[in-house]
């Protein structure tokens, strides 16, 4: 999984390539109502933060566009050694992103996931 920022961008505006199915399973977040992503990055943000990504999902020659909203910051040098980065919240106006996700990770999310939504 790699993150860029896009060409001319802005702190919000992410780029997010997966290209593994079990990269994906370990950051998506079914349990948020209309799904999320962890993100891997050192850049600083604050829950609430509006962010704006360009998901790229395994070889798909589209990138799938995608706001969402900060739910949970992991900062730099996080106990445990946990990565940094942020969990971003879809903001479900457009589903694809979630769709996708879904397809790519069928089967895989009944077994061990949470339910509970937010």
């Amino acid at each position: 999984m790699s993150t860029a920022p896009a060409p001319g961008a802005r702190n919000g505006i992410l780029s997010l390539t997966i290209k593994d199915k079990a990269v994906l399973y370990a950051a998506y977040m079914p349990f948020l109502l209309h799904g999320g992503l962890f993100i891997p990055t050192n850049k600083p943000y604050r829950i609430g933060d509006e962010v704006f990504m360009l998901l790229n999902l395994m070889d798909e020659p589209e990138k799938i566009p995608v706001a969402g909203k900060v739910v949970w910051v992991t900062p730099r040098g996080a106990q445990g050694n946990r990565a940094a980065g942020i969990g971003v919240h879809f903001n479900g106006q457009d589903d694809t992103a979630n769709k996708k996700i879904e397809t790519y990770l069928a089967g895989s999310l009944e077994s061990d996931r949470p339910t509970h939504t937010m």
